[in-house]
């Protein structure tokens, strides 16, 4: 099957640089799908899909778009618009690859399709917003990101440079064949953070030797998100969430929240999951100095000038044991929980700073209150990071993967 790049871009105002990137990249021997994204002046040329049709695939009409009224809402149909396409292009086999050039308009337009598509599929970003903080248009995909240094404003000697380099790191993207024999273990995702890393390496190791690959994502709130977003697209088939931290941060406003629905991917998604309150007695902020003030007197932990912990209590523990105990009860596949009853995290053990018995039990009964009785509670006497919790966590994905 001949391989196809979907260039995204505005061709009533970015016409002559789309073109110069398409010419270049049938000049690899690849086909290209050419998307027009504009909203206003005529496009420089046919493209293979018209705005039209990307409007009304969010159903929006083009006529209202090219007014020039309501610029926030025309911006968001044809966004949507563009997600519904290149989606379905996807779908149909004819999108290998995606390019998109534009400024921050055209950049969120092109990459909440962008957004859409797997990881692993190649996705390339010319920006003029390229150079600083991305994030909220990377999303948790593996968008890259080349900034355009001038404005993209026709073909210059700078300018020329940056295309034909974009080009050429999507045709080459496009191109590259990964072996096979790289691809044949199965994925197993597991989240991890500092104060759990013994855990979930030594769960790790338990399953690769019985023959899984694991993924593991540092518990950031980026890394639960993309984490999940990897669930979500159907790459793992089975989950250790070792590490559930980003729950203290979404209850108590801190910097590593994942949003309300952390936990939930592998419940929708159907795959067998291991389910602990990891560091759940943890929520991060940066210097102490951004500590809320109603957290003040609180036990607090400078890690370092960057990084100041607060201990959870009590009712934070029961909020998020809730949390828990909601995802594990909308899962479809075999789901376990496992409570490691000395502390869940390094310094949750016996003689840490933010040992806390009864917080932590404040969690476990949440749990078991709230959990379905269908569903497997195995509560071990150690700490979330002795070895005996962690090959249990493993051995446990493994019974419920044989299933």
């Amino acid at each position: 099957m001949e391989k196809a790049v979907v260039i995204v871009g505005s061709l009533d105002t970015k016409g002559e640089e789309v073109a110069f990137i398409r010419d270049l990249v049938e000049m690899e021997g690849l086909k290209t799908l050419v998307v027009d994204c504009g909203m206003t002046g005529e496009p420089a040329f046919k493209p293979n899909v018209t705005r039209g049709e990307v409007a009304a695939a969010a159903g929006g009409e083009p006529a209202g778009l090219a007014s020039g009224e309501h610029g926030d809402e025309a911006v968001n149909t044809m966004a949507a618009g563009l997600a519904v396409v290149v989606r379905g292009l996807y779908e149909k086999g004819r999108l290998h690859g995606i390019i998109g050039m534009g400024g921050a308009v055209g950049t969120s337009v092109a990459t909440t399709a962008m957004r859409t598509l797997p990881v692993g599929l190649p996705k390339v970003m010319v920006s003029t917003v390229g150079g600083g903080d991305v994030s909220t248009y990377a999303g948790t995909k593996d968008i890259t990101f080349i900034p355009s240094i001038v404005d993209i404003a026709g073909i210059n000697r700078i300018s020329r440079r940056i295309f034909a380099n974009a080009a050429g790191a999507i045709a080459g993207m496009v191109k590259m064949e990964i072996p096979r024999a790289f691809d044949e273990k199965p994925l197993v995702a597991a989240s991890m953070s500092g104060n759990t890393t013994a855990c979930v390496d030594r769960a790790r190791s338990v399953m690769e030797k019985m023959g899984y690959e694991v993924l593991v994502f540092d518990t950031t709130g980026a890394g639960g998100r993309t984490m999940e977003s990897l669930v979500d697209d159907g790459f793992v088939v089975g989950s250790m969430d070792i590490t559930t931290t980003e729950l203290a941060d979404f209850v108590c406003g801190g910097v590593f929240n994942a949003g309300s629905d952390r936990c939930m991917a592998a419940s929708r998604a159907g795959i067998p999951t291991v389910l602990v309150p990891g560091c759940v007695d943890t929520a991060n902020f940066p210097g102490m100095e951004t500590v809320p003030e109603k957290y003040k007197r609180r036990n607090l932990y400078r890690l370092n000038p960057n990084v100041t912990l607060l201990r959870t209590n009590v009712e934070e523990n029961a909020r998020i044991g809730e949390i828990i105990a909601a995802a594990a009860n909308a899962a479809t596949a075999p789901v376990a929980v496992l409570l490691p009853l000395k502390g869940v995290s390094a310094l949750g053990g016996e003689g840490g700073c933010f040992r806390d018995p009864k917080a932590d039990r404040a969690c476990f009964e949440s749990i078991k209150k709230n959990l379905k009785p269908s569903i497997p509670v195995i509560e071990m006497d150690n700490n979330i990071n002795d070895p005996e919790f962690a090959e249990k966590v493993a051995l446990t994905l493994l019974n419920m993967l044989d299933l």
